[in-house]
């Protein structure tokens, strides 16, 4: 029975890995068109309402000044900057490279968990995490002629999300997710509004580009759903390693859609940071202890 939950739980993992990425792909596609802050805006109209939906169904509405605690704003501030960085990056970089920056994440979060919270990291898992960002740095090329600026910016939407994850583990439990979701996508959907205008101002979108967005609203939803599921039915240390799957995905649909083949130094550093991932999952499984930091989300930032 515990192996058909981890199984289950792993299939759930890549399904939102899936969507997740279907979402970055429709998002990248209609960038030429709109700008990054009316993306965001009517992405997460759609969303709002989605999401308000099923919370409602599901009776997870909760008065307003329940989330007027400081770990909520906190996660808030994270998806906010981790939304806007990542969608300004793969606007004007392969979605591939993305991801694999993307997958320093649980590393990244292992580190601020360690830092933050003094939980206790072995000389393996701190050697991981190094060569997991040497890998990063294989990625990015900084001072080469490869380099692609835009590369920061997917750096720094990790940073902003590992603020997120460690955040939402001080959120108190009896908020319900889809409560706290629902408050992220509006903030999230306010920023985007507010960086509209100095992008470049509303422009008129066509109708199949709103129908894209409707889309990649439905998605981040799924997603999202799929997340949280995963990490309720398995095993944390099996379910998480599936998150990688990410990677596969992007590099399939970035070639699909946009005719991205990803380079021999992009393929090497994602090989060494999903290596060093791996290995830190491992590493759990062998202490037979849990770390819910970095498994907790690992997530790119949903907007939601």
């Amino acid at each position: 029975m515990h192996s058909h939950s981890n199984i289950r739980g792993s299939l759930l993992m890549a399904a939102a890995m899936a969507s997740f990425t279907l979402n970055d792909t429709i998002t990248k596609s209609v960038s030429s068109e709109l700008n990054i802050g009316q993306i965001i805006v009517v992405r997460g109209l759609f969303a709002m309402v989605l999401i308000a939906s099923f919370a409602a169904w599901r009776g997870a509405l909760r008065p307003l000044n329940t989330l007027f605690i400081r770990p909520v704003g906190m996660r808030v501030i994270g998806e906010i900057g981790g939304t806007l960085t990542f969608l300004s990056a793969i606007a004007h970089m392969p979605l591939a490279n993305a991801a694999a920056i993307f997958q320093a994440l649980p590393l990244v979060i292992t580190l601020g968990a360690a830092l933050v919270f003094g939980e206790p990291v072995g000389w393996r898992r701190w050697l991981a995490i190094g060569v997991g960002f040497i890998g990063v740095l294989v990625i990015v090329r900084p001072g080469t002629a490869g380099f692609n600026e835009f590369s920061l910016l997917a750096l720094s939407s990790v940073a902003f999300c590992t603020l997120r994850d460690l955040a939402t583990r001080r959120i108190p439990k009896e908020i319900p997710s889809l409560f706290i979701a629902l408050l992220t996508t509006f903030t999230v959907t306010t920023g985007g509004a507010v960086i509209l205008y100095p992008l470049g101002g509303w422009i008129p979108p066509s109708g199949r580009t709103v129908g894209l967005l409707a889309v990649a609203a439905v998605l981040l939803l799924i997603g999202y759903q799929c997340i949280i599921s995963a990490l309720r039915t398995g095993e944390i240390s099996a379910v998480a390693p599936f998150r990688y799957t990410a990677l596969i995905w992007a590099m399939l649909l970035g070639y699909l859609a946009f005719g991205d083949r990803p380079d021999a130094f992009m393929l090497l550093g994602a090989a060494i940071v999903v290596s060093s991932g791996l290995y830190t999952f491992y590493r759990e499984r062998v202490r037979n202890r849990l770390r819910p930091a970095a498994s907790a989300s690992g997530s790119p930032p949903e907007g939601v």
